[in-house]
Parts: structure tokens; sequence; C-alpha cells
């Protein structure tokens, strides 16, 4: 049936039918369901004040707009059932344990520990491990999604953990909305001496919308001022109930500094999750899980951490994680060993992918290399489709003449590089949820894993971007391409710091006082023991100068792994030296830091007074 032209367009009209399109669908996508030419619907759109092409990606809105038009109800499949339906095409039920009740055996209860910044979250984590990472973190914050797992004794059997190490609740929610269900109990760290902060609130609620039952540990009881019966009384405003005083949640007072009690905070999670949980896997079936995270490195290529939930991974298996796939090339479990398989609740970091999945993708093992690789080009390809839909938030007709009267609206494109996409996605969230009023809008044009490249430089500058460095430094010949090119690139160790800046910066309250200016890079050709100073590091100026007495970073693989180092000595074959120039050989002690290879590069820098604008 024909209906009236539309704009002096004569399509078929719909009688109120449902449509079912993916996120990011095409014109000709739409036109395909209802047998239409796709040019009769960019005519349509431009009827309706949109120019779109036939084969471009629209948005969401503009896909119910057509369909409202038409007279067709349009369904968004959401890409969770998208991906439902592209495993079933291949006969894979993603989330079901396969086999009955006698398959199913016992699993480790996998943790997330969340809490308010300076809580001890890390030297909680620090503790259980009975490592010292802490002095490695940017902050005192964990900034990579990492996973391990530890053994204790309850009731004279030995039980095991398995603990998510997220940069906080950001990461935790971001792997959530992304359909993961990674964890099965929350530790709320909350420092009683503080007591309940904003962020204890937040990841609270981040827990509770997770559904996992929480465990209070009330840390810092050794410190002056702590009050453990006063976190007790806060929290039960938010519907937290200790045991002691008739609920159900388990408060366990602890000292993560002095490892006090930390065995009777992993027993209160045990008997939280056989009270509250039924942990059940079946080990018999393929692997089943998600990547919790993922990056690049040098020598073994795209390597992510991944948590079995169901089946067992095994080295040789053919596996797909995101839009990444390969066959598992090599296994290591949290301690760097060799291992061949992995049952449920088990994290291990496996290489051998093609590249680097997202942190929160699932990942299944398939029987062969063409059915992986086939599942992995059409999730591409539906992530390709759904970031070209994305479109920066539109101001309603309502304000439309406010914003006007106040001038145009404006817009900040961010560029964002990290270490890990783990922290990638966490920082991108974080910012797209900043609200600073509706005057100004914030769009992420590309966000990846690794250094900043000159590709980064390219596109910003064709786009009036900031380039955000988060744990990385631009690479080759980005630097010189970037101060050509005027393009600002800002460098973070800490993910609330990069928020708060960018947020000021939106709010137009950004007025540094200090800007970083690189001084010169070296790159390491030799090290050299001395009994008396310690390493020596032989090198070659790359770019600049080298000083002595200024600051800087350590640099391995494009990431950094130091940083705030003092160059304290500077030698030009036996002569001691107050600088040295691009293309000559020297050497560089940086005091007491030691951790240096071959490869490395040390980059300088000084804080050069910036004048307010």
């Amino acid at each position: 049936m024909q209906a009236p032209s539309i704009g002096g367009v004569m399509l078929p009209r719909g009688k109120g039918e449902a449509i079912r399109l993916s996120r990011g669908a095409s014109l000709t996508d739409f036109a395909e369901k209802i047998n239409a030419n796709p040019a009769s619907l960019v005519q349509v759109m431009f009827n309706l004040g949109e120019m779109v092409t036939a084969t471009q990606s629209v948005s969401d809105e503009t896909l119910q707009l057509l369909g409202d038009e038409m007279n067709y109800t349009v369904q968004i499949v959401s890409p969770e059932e998208e991906d439902r339906e592209l495993l079933e095409s291949f006969d894979i039920e993603f989330g079901e344990d396969e086999g009955g009740e006698e398959a199913l055996v016992k699993r480790p209860p996998v943790v997330t520990v969340m809490g308010h910044v300076d809580h001890g979250k890390t030297r909680l984590l620090d503790a259980i491990r009975k490592t010292n990472v802490i002095e490695g973190e940017a902050g005192g914050i964990t900034q990579h999604i990492g996973a391990y797992q530890v053994s204790t004794e309850v009731n004279g059997d030995d039980r095991k953990i398995t603990f998510i190490d997220t940069p906080g609740h950001e990461a935790f929610t971001a792997m959530r909305a992304r359909g993961a269900k990674s964890t099965d109990i929350a530790i709320l760290v909350v420092a009683a001496n503080d007591g309940v902060m904003p962020q204890t609130v937040e990841a609270l609620n981040h827990a509770k919308a997770a559904e996992v039952p929480i465990v209070v540990a009330v840390n810092k009881i050794d410190v002056e001022g702590a009050d453990p019966t006063k976190v007790r009384g806060q929290l039960t405003e938010y519907g937290l109930v200790a045991e002691e005083y008739g609920g159900e949640t388990m408060f366990v007072d602890i000292s993560a500094k002095q490892g006090t009690n930390i065995d009777g905070l992993l027993e209160a999670v045990i008997l939280t999750a056989d009270a509250a949980l039924d942990l059940r896997a079946n080990p018999g079936q393929d692997a089943q899980g998600i990547a919790i995270e993922a990056h690049l490195d040098r020598g073994r290529g795209a390597v992510a951490t991944v948590l079995v939930q169901r089946g067992t991974l095994r080295v040789g298996d053919t596996m797909v994680a995101g839009d990444a796939y390969g066959r598992v090339r090599a296994m290591l479990d949290d301690s760097g060993k060799n291992v061949y398989e992995a049952g449920p609740s088990t994290p291990v970091l496996v290489q051998g992918l093609t590249n680097v999945p997202g942190a929160g993708d699932n990942f299944l093992v398939v029987g062969e290399d063409r059915t992986a690789r086939q599942i992995a080009e059409k999730r591409a390809a539906r992530e390709r489709n759904a970031a070209f839909a994305k479109r920066v938030r539109r101001v309603s007709l309502e304000d439309l003449d406010k914003v006007l009267k106040e001038g145009e609206i404006q817009q900040l494109n961010l560029i964002i590089k990290g270490d890990a996409s783990g922290s990638v996605e966490a920082l991108e969230s974080s910012l797209l949820q900043l609200d600073v009023g509706e005057g100004v809008d914030l769009r992420v044009l590309h966000r990846g894993v690794g250094a900043v490249t000159e590709t980064d430089i390219d596109l910003a500058a064709g786009s009036d971007a900031i380039i955000i460095g988060f744990n990385v430094r631009a690479e080759g010949r980005a630097t010189q391409a970037a101060e050509r090119e005027g393009v600002d690139v800002r460098y973070y160790s800490v993910i609330y710091q990069a928020i708060e800046e960018i947020e000021a910066a939106l709010k137009g309250l950004l007025k540094p006082e200090y800007e970083e200016v690189e001084l010169g890079t070296a790159e390491i050709r030799e090290v050299f023991r001395s009994s008396k100073l310690g390493n020596i590091a032989g090198v070659i100026i790359r770019s600049g100068e080298v000083r002595r007495n200024t600051k800087a970073r350590l640099l391995r693989d494009g990431r950094v792994v130091a940083e705030n180092l003092n160059i304290e000595g500077l030698r030009r074959f036996k002569d001691d030296v107050t600088e040295i120039r691009e293309g000559f050989e020297g050497g560089i002690n940086l005091g007491n830091f030691n951790d240096i290879k071959i490869d490395d590069v040390i980059a300088t820098y000084e804080m050069r007074e910036k004048p307010r604008v």
C-alpha cells in the first residue's frame, strides 16, 4: 500500500509494526526492512531538517524520528542482545552452564574492593597479597585493572578468593554497564577516623545497583581518632546494618597498614558468599568469561587478563574477546608462572590475541579459527557503526533561544590514550558524566591503548582536540608534531586529577600557574654498575638537551614507569658536565633510582611559570 507523499516522496507507510535495528544503523538498513529506496529516505530526512547520507550511521534519535514519520515502531537492539543473537547464529550459548546439576562444582567468590580515596584500598590489597606494590602506585590509587587469587582457611577448609584490582568504582560501573557481571561480593573500605565520605556513598550505590553482597572493612583502627562504632552508625542510614545490631552485613575492624585482622576479613568474605550466594560453575565445558584488563606489550603483543567464569581455558584454545581473537599461545597466573589450564573464577594473563580487547568484553572459546574471526569482525563492525552514530548532546528547542542569546554552543573535543584499556574506559566514562551546564559539550573523538602517536596529533590538529595521555607519553616525532601543530597534549597519572582539570577547563576556571616544558630525551644504550653511585645509564641524547638537576621521568615501551626523578649526575667521558646536547653520548645518574634497562628513555623537563590568561 502506497502512502500519501511525505514531503513529496511516495513511500510505503507502516501500520505501527515494529522494526528491529541495531545501534548505528543507516538509512539503507532501514530501507531494507520496509522494502523502500534508500534515496527516498534521504529525502524524507532532508524534509525533516536532517542532512543524512544513505550509508551513514545515524543516532538512535534519528532512527526513532524516521520511524515516527513512517508510522513504524523502531526498536533499537541493545549491544548485549545483538551479541547474543550473533552468537546464536553460530549455535553458541553464552552465559549458561552446559550440563545438569551434577556437572556443577563450587567456585571461589570474585571480590572487588571499593571505597573513598585515601581510605586504604590499595594498602588493603597490598596487605592481602603480602607483597609491596604500593610504592609503584601513582597518587596512592590503583590505576590498572588486574586480578589475583589468595587462599584462606575457614573451618578447617582451604578456600580461595579471587580479587579484581580496579581503579575504583568508575571501572566497576563501566564494566557493569557493558553487561559484565564480574563481581560476586564487594568489600567497602571505610576509614575509622574519617567515617563515611562522598565517594563511600558513591561506591555503596554502585555495589547496590550491581546487586552484590557487601562486606564492610573498617580500616585504620590503629590511628588516632578512630571510631569503628561511628562508622557502623553512619552506614545504618544507608541500609547497611551490622550483624551485631541485628542486621545482615558483616563489619570487620582491620588495620591494613599493620596487617591486623586481614584473615578475619577473608573469612567474612567466604562466610558471606556461603550464606548469600550459590557459587557453582561447570568446569567441563568450553571456557567463557570476561576480559578484566588488556594492553599492548612490546615483546608479547596484545595481552589480556581474563577471568574464567565457567568452563576451563587451556593453552591452544581458540578464543574471541570482544573484537579480538586468536589462539591461546601462553597463560600466566598472578605470580607470573606459566599455567596450562584455568578453571572457573581463575584469573590468567593470555597471550595470542590479534588486538587489545576492552575492559568488560566477554570472551568465549570456539571450535575453529574461522568462526572466531567471523565473530570478531562482526563485533568490530557493530562497534564502528555505533561509534559513528554517537552525537554530542543537542540543545532542545525549549532552551535554544537562551543558548543563542548567550552565544554559540562551545564544544571540547578530546582524544584519550592510556596504558591499559580499563583505565581509558574509566577515564572516558567519568569525563562524559561531567555536567557543566548546557552551553558546553564534551566529545571523545578517539580513545586507545598505547603511546601518543603522530596519527593522534594529526587527528587532534584537524579537529581542534585536546589529547589526554594517561600514564603514557608521546613517542617518536609526535612531540615535535604537537609543537608544530600547536596541539595541547596533557599528561596525567591520577584519574581524579584529569577529571578535575577537564571540569575546570569546561567551566572556564582553569588558570594554571606553571606548565611543564620538555627539555630533552635520552635513550639508554648501556647500564653500568657502580658500588658507590648505583646504576649509571650510558645514553645518547635523542632530542633537545639534558641538564643536571632537572626533573625526569623514565619511559619503557612508551609507558611511564617512574615519575619525579632527578638528574643528579651528568658525565661526558670522565668529566662532570652541566648539560649534554642532542646527538652526543654521556652518562646519567638518577640518584637512588636504579631500575633502569637498555632501550628505556629518560625524558627531562622543567616547570615554567605560565602567564594567566
